[in-house]
């Protein structure tokens, strides 16, 4: 659960429209953006040098631009989330 006193706070008051399970404090595979941030690692940044930050960002967008372009591609990674 949540420490923060805003989140108890907020969910004093809304709690009783959610149930809420709790999770270990990292666990990725309940978590459906991990599969996708994986891909965009290994297409983009894993074991890759950029001479610079513009170099990186060019190389970075063209992978979330693909991403958006074909989301059918990406489907399974989020099929075990719905």
């Amino acid at each position: 659960m949540h420490r923060a006193p805003e989140v108890r706070d907020w969910l004093g008051c809304h709690g009783h429209r959610f149930h809420l399970c709790p999770l270990p404090k990292y666990s990725p595979e309940y978590n459906a953006v991990e599969p996708l941030w994986h891909y965009v690692r290994i297409q983009a940044t894993h074991n890759r040098y950029y001479a610079t930050e513009r170099e990186f960002v060019i190389h970075l967008d063209g992978t979330l631009r693909k991403m958006t372009r074909e989301p059918s591609r990406f489907q399974g990674y989020l099929n075990p989330f719905l």
